[in-house]
Parts: C-alpha cells; sequence; structure tokens
C-alpha cells in the first residue's frame, strides 16, 4: 500500500536537484567521477580550496560546484602546476568568476 501524500513535494527538496551548492555526492562517488583517488579529494580540503559538509555519521559530501573546482585543480595538476599553486589558481579564477556575475546581475539591475 502506497501511503497518502500531503500534497506535492516540498519546493525546497525539487530544489535541492538544481542546486549547485547542495551536498549530493560522497567521497567515493565524487573520486570516481573526477578519475582521482579519495586523497586527492583530502588534499583539496587540508589546501582549503574545498570544505566538504559532513554527513551525520561523519562522512565528506560534496557539491556540484566543488567538484567543478576539484575537477579544474586536477587539470592544472596534470599539467605539471603544483597543487598548492592549482589551489591559488582556482581560488583566483572563482572570485573573478562569482564578481562578473555579480556585476552582470547589478547591471541588469540598474535604469537608465
Amino acid at each position: 500500500m502506497i501511503p497518502d501524500q500531503q500534497g506535492p513535494a516540498t519546493p525546497s527538496a525539487a530544489g535541492k536537484f538544481d542546486d549547485e551548492h547542495y551536498p549530493g555526492y560522497t567521497m567515493g562517488r565524487a573520486a570516481d567521477m573526477l578519475g582521482t583517488t579519495q586523497g586527492f579529494l583530502r588534499s583539496l580540503d587540508e589546501a582549503g580550496l574545498i570544505t566538504p559538509q559532513r554527513s551525520a555519521g561523519g562522512h565528506r559530501r560534496y557539491s556540484r560546484h566543488q567538484l567543478r573546482l576539484a575537477a579544474r585543480v586536477r587539470e592544472l595538476v596534470d599539467q605539471g602546476t603544483a597543487i598548492d599553486a592549482a589551489c591559488r589558481i582556482v581560488t583566483l579564477e572563482d572570485q573573478l568568476h562569482e564578481a562578473q556575475r555579480r556585476n552582470r546581475s547589478q547591471d541588469l539591475n540598474t535604469v537608465d
């Protein structure tokens, strides 16, 4: 028997699928998706680039945004950049992208 539902799914639950900051990936799944090791992900946490959320059991959980940052670091490391330098580059790129996004948003809200 299927229990009765109390109306439609909550918007916050449905929105998690679209939220790039929702920590929906376990460390193992994240490492598989990136084609790297779990140790590589731990090193990004130690370097301060990515601070994954923790599940109730203490396991690291990663968002799509964090996985994009990790993928970019891996790309730089594969090209011969030291991991600390790669983390700094990715941090600066991410800050620039966020500033550009805010500027575009402000430009859209500005009335001539």
